[in-house]
């Protein structure tokens, strides 16, 4: 039994009012982060505990969430496993493109706990620092869930083999279709990889994990089952295996109809619904009982004022008497004013 909100709502409990996290909460929208930004680059600033830690707990220590989520990037993954990445201004992450044997024979999964050690020793002073009788910032101690994350493979495969970012990923998905071994490959490491990361993070602190797959709407129905659901359901049964108490989110974004084959076939305890995704059309398509989390629009939370309360108020009425935590259907966008998020956390509170 647990006494965080968060936990029990994805233990399948109807709390009200709902927990409530933001994707991004931690970001460019708060001027506290701002400031530490100007003092390393992305990757530094994710493994360095003292920044990252600092960066995790700033929303906290305004908003009181429900649930931290690690500061981090699903691309550490393959860059601790010796791919190239960097983050540019005005342009995100710049990868080595992963197109041939040879390229994927280059990555070596043996440095990964070397190279993520720093985001583990994050993750345990998070765990200390959010479980602190003395609380945070006259926030309770003990009542914030410690979230802990990765990218799914197809996500993750992505940005590795289109070497950044598209709105197409048009290198990736031809690779699946025109040498589905060597793709095969490459979703067996990232599979195996990214289940010993959740659970390493787990091992660190972690109470709660999601899984992102912020792609997953690019592929077809036999794809989206062969390279989104399948890998969820090996990394789920996986973490379960050794941390069988520890609930799992998932986030096929933009999978659509498909989220109900999602929910019913990986074994995850909680879906991640996107802004796309009619709240009571989701309810007929997943299992009963089943946590869901979202999915308002950034858009709205950007906006604020009557749309954002209007918003909030649409949400609450869809979810009430069901197990949900109230999210974004995305993250939070950096032109987001703070104040926007603190009458977003106040509406999703009233009783």
């Amino acid at each position: 039994m647990t006494t965080k909100r968060l936990l029990r709502a994805l233990g399948g409990e109807a709390v009200w009012p709902p927990p409530v996290w933001l994707m991004r909460q931690a970001g460019r929208y708060l001027p506290e982060f701002r400031a530490m930004r100007a003092q390393a680059d992305f990757i530094t600033r994710c493994m360095t505990p003292d920044i990252a830690t600092e960066l995790t707990l700033q929303p906290i220590r305004r908003f009181g969430m429900d649930g931290a989520i690690l500061f981090s990037d699903i691309l550490i993954l393959p860059w601790a496993m010796g791919q190239s990445l960097q983050f540019v201004d005005g342009a995100g992450p710049v990868l080595e493109p992963i197109r041939t044997e040879a390229d994927l024979d280059r990555l070596d999964r043996a440095r990964i706990p070397e190279r993520t050690a720093p985001v583990m020793e994050t993750l345990r002073r998070l765990r200390a620092a959010l479980d602190d009788p003395a609380g945070i910032a006259g926030f309770p101690g003990g009542a914030t869930t410690l979230i802990g994350f990765a990218g799914a493979p197809f996500t993750v495969a992505c940005y590795m083999v289109d070497g950044g970012g598209s709105r197409e990923f048009a290198h990736t998905r031809l690779m699946a279709y025109d040498t589905p071994l060597l793709f095969d490959r490459l979703m067996a490491l990232l599979t195996e990889t990214t289940a010993d990361m959740l659970c390493a993070q787990i091992e660190a602190g972690a109470e709660a994990v999601m899984l992102f797959d912020s792609w997953s709407g690019l592929l077809p129905p036999g794809q989206f089952a062969r390279h989104v659901i399948e890998p969820a359901r090996a990394i789920v049964a996986s973490v379960r295996a050794r941390h069988p108490g520890v609930p799992i989110v998932g986030f096929p974004r933009l999978g659509g109809v498909s989220i109900g084959r999602y929910a019913s076939l990986t074994g995850i305890q909680g879906i991640g619904l996107d802004t796309g995704v009619d709240l009571d059309v989701a309810r007929g398509l997943l299992p009963a009982s089943f946590t869901t989390q979202g999915n308002l629009d950034p858009l709205a939370l950007l906006a604020g004022g009557e749309a954002l309360a209007d918003a909030v108020q649409s949400i609450r009425t869809a979810v009430r008497g069901r197990p949900h935590v109230f999210n974004l259907g995305h993250g939070v966008l950096p032109q987001t004013p703070p104040e926007h998020v603190a009458a977003l956390v106040e509406a999703v509170r009233r009783d």
